[in-house]
């Protein structure tokens, strides 16, 4: 007779193999389980060795929970999966049968050849839901033939094994629910206490004993009711019986007014409170959470405290820094701040234009200020500096998991803004799509938050600025018309530094007084010739290249003098001394207003050839004119300049 029929034969039929498994493992779990199993599977189908290993799917390794090898105990035994016939079993996930010469397979695993490994047979041990738990396998010196009942015998060694791992599997995950929850309401901040049926304390957590000031062994058992005054333990007493009435998910009520409550002291406090009810084997229980309304008064108090100080900071800031004041005297700026006032006190959208560094941030910060929501927050978003991808949460805010990265749920600027001004900055820079949400916004003042279906109420004034041309943006499909005359209810242009030679001098002598101070130096007045100079530059970077100026000239000062040669002379100097210089007989010819305007619009001409019409960056045409792009775009669009094609 051949091996295999042997081994065939030698194998037990099936009812007796169940019957032994049974048997054998009735009384048994876990590890001893697991050891009677593999003890049994071994006998059943005659092999040299049998085990049963739990996956670790982080580490990919696999921890022996029964190894016998030998008629011996392998104790401890934690191995790779990698080059093993282990990871066949696991990554094919299925049944593997080598019945004879294993080694041929796998040449170079020293383990089988130490073994004298001839054939093996494992399958994979999974959860309900497929997951892979682990394997069970053996392995022999001789063949194990392909047989039927061999393989049916060996799956139901494999049930029984799989089992057993869920359910312990099962038992941990219930322990650590048990632990988290343990941990959860031992951390809380509120009170929770665990009633039975007639309100006796069954468990209260440590915050409940700080509140009443007696330990946990001192207050279970014992009736809460102790603990309330007579009219709250009435009352406790009648919810719990209409609690119990209620539905099983209906079983859950906030107690209106709260509870009166004694520490253990006799001091009474107000308390707020929840109450909840559940069935275990048929008995009630509820919890009741309570939270001390002092302690939230107290501190209420705090945070009003802290807003009160932060609001005096800030009026200490603007003290300091002036930063809400619009300085100047001049024909156009009054211009200006006769329209802040006109638009101040109604909730109409403003958009405010102008070259970059002229200040249209402080008229937004006016108009608030000027208004009825002068007490409620003024929020401000750079449109140019949100990745557009972000803008839409920056805005209107998300829920949690609307997207990669948004681990909790977060208010967007327009709920911070409710009630007050949002000051939209740069708004030629915002996408098409975000467009046309924001004009939702201002038709029926309410949005979206992202990953959100509910639509949230909102009162805002919006005020946007830009020192783009919007009305050529919308020429060219890149600007909402409807939103653009939604935002230009009411336009406020802000002139450029050079067309307010009146305010030129008192700007630049209130910029220095407070850099002095800033710096704890003591400066002269401007002099004439300080002031000539600046009178004479065209301030393309307009007040704020005026504030940078003047910062570097009092910084380099040896004396109280200011020094405005160092600061001044590399742009002065190069855009207009070389020319006055260069021929002393132009300067004398005195030109027309037409004829300085075709100078110009040459020069312009000129300068963009040479660059060939590059306006941005190093040796674009802005630089090679000494004046800021956007100024120079703007010089291109008054003149009708277009690059040829």
């Amino acid at each position: 007779m051949k091996k295999s029929d042997s081994r065939v034969n030698h194998i037990l039929d099936e009812d007796v193999v169940l019957r032994n498994i049974i048997e054998g493992t009735a009384t048994q779990t876990g590890e001893q389980f697991f050891r009677s199993l593999v003890e049994n599977l071994s006998r059943a189908l005659g092999t040299e060795g049998a085990w049963i290993t739990e996956y670790i799917d982080e580490t990919q390794k696999l921890r022996g929970l029964a190894f016998l090898m030998g008629g011996k105990w392998i104790e401890d035994y934690e191995y790779d999966i990698a080059g093993t016939v282990c990871e066949e079993v696991i990554l094919e996930d299925s049944f593997i049968h080598y019945p004879e010469n294993i080694i041929d397979f796998f040449p170079d695993n020293p383990i089988l050849k130490e073994l004298s490994a001839v054939s093996y047979m494992g399958v994979p041990l999974k959860d309900i839901d497929g997951k892979a738990l682990g394997y069970i396998a053996v392995l022999d010196t001789k063949p194990i033939p392909e047989d039927p009942r061999l393989v049916g015998i060996f799956n139901i060694f494999a049930a029984r094994a799989a089992a057993e791992l869920q359910r312990l599997r099962a038992e941990s995950q219930v322990r650590e629910r048990e632990r988290k929850l343990s941990q959860l309401v031992d951390s809380a901040m509120d009170t929770i206490i665990e009633l039975e049926a007639r309100a006796n304390v069954k468990m209260i957590n440590p915050a409940g004993e700080d509140l009443f000031g007696l330990s946990a062994q001192e207050m279970q058992g014992r009736n809460l009711t102790e603990f309330l005054t007579k009219v709250s333990g009435v009352r406790l007493l009648e919810l719990l019986k209409e609690l119990h009435l209620l539905p099983e998910d209906k079983r859950s009520l906030w107690i209106p007014g709260g509870l009166k409550a004694m520490m253990g002291n006799g001091t009474e406090f107000s308390a707020e409170a929840t109450l909840s009810g559940f069935e275990v084997e048929g008995q009630p229980y509820y919890t009741l959470i309570l939270r001390n309304v002092n302690d939230r008064l107290e501190a209420e108090r705090k945070i009003n405290t802290l807003i009160d100080e932060a609001q005096y900071l800030q009026e200490e800031i603007k003290e300091l820094q002036n930063f809400d004041e619009i300085i100047g005297n001049s024909k156009a700026i009054k211009k200006v701040l006769n329209k802040i006032k006109q638009v101040a006190g109604t909730d109409a959208s403003v958009l405010v234009t102008g070259e970059t560094g002229t200040g249209k941030e402080l008229v937004a910060r006016a108009i608030h200020a000027e208004s009825k929501r002068k007490n409620k927050p003024l929020l401000k978003v750079n449109c140019a500096a949100i990745s557009p991808a972000l803008m839409e949460s920056e805005f209107f805010g998300h829920e949690k998991g609307a997207f990669t990265g948004a681990t909790s749920k977060r208010e967007g600027r327009f709920s911070l803004a409710n009630g007050g001004t949002i000051f939209l900055d740069e708004i030629g820079e915002l996408p098409l799509d975000l467009q046309s949400k924001l004009l939702r916004v201002l038709q029926e003042r309410e949005f979206e938050p992202v990953g959100s279906s509910r639509s949230v109420k909102v009162d805002v004034r919006v005020i946007c600025a830009t020192n783009r041309d919007l009305r050529q943006m919308v020429e060219d499909k890149k600007f909402r018309e409807d939103l653009y005359y939604r935002l230009d209810v009411f336009p406020i242009e802000i002139p450029p530094l050079r067309d307010r030679g009146d305010d030129i001098a008192l700007l630049a002598s209130v910029f220095a007084d407070k850099c002095a101070k800033r710096f704890g130096k003591i400066i002269d007045p401007l002099s004439v010739n300080c002031i000539r100079r600046l009178l004479d530059y065209d301030w393309p970077g307009n007040i704020r290249e005026m504030q940078n100026v003047i910062e570097r000239a009092i910084i380099t000062s040896p004396s109280s003098k200011i020094n405005l040669e160092l600061t001044l002379s590399g742009i002065f100097e190069t855009k207009y001394n070389k020319e006055i210089n260069s021929t002393e007989e132009s300067s004398k010819i005195i030109r027309t207003e037409k004829e300085l305007k075709e100078l110009e619009y040459q020069n312009l001409i000129q300068a963009l050839e040479s660059t060939k019409w590059r306006i941005y960056g190093t040796d674009g045409a802005a630089e090679l004119l000494g004046m800021n792009p956007s100024t120079l775009r703007s010089r291109i669009k008054t003149f009708g300049i277009k690059r040829p094609q």
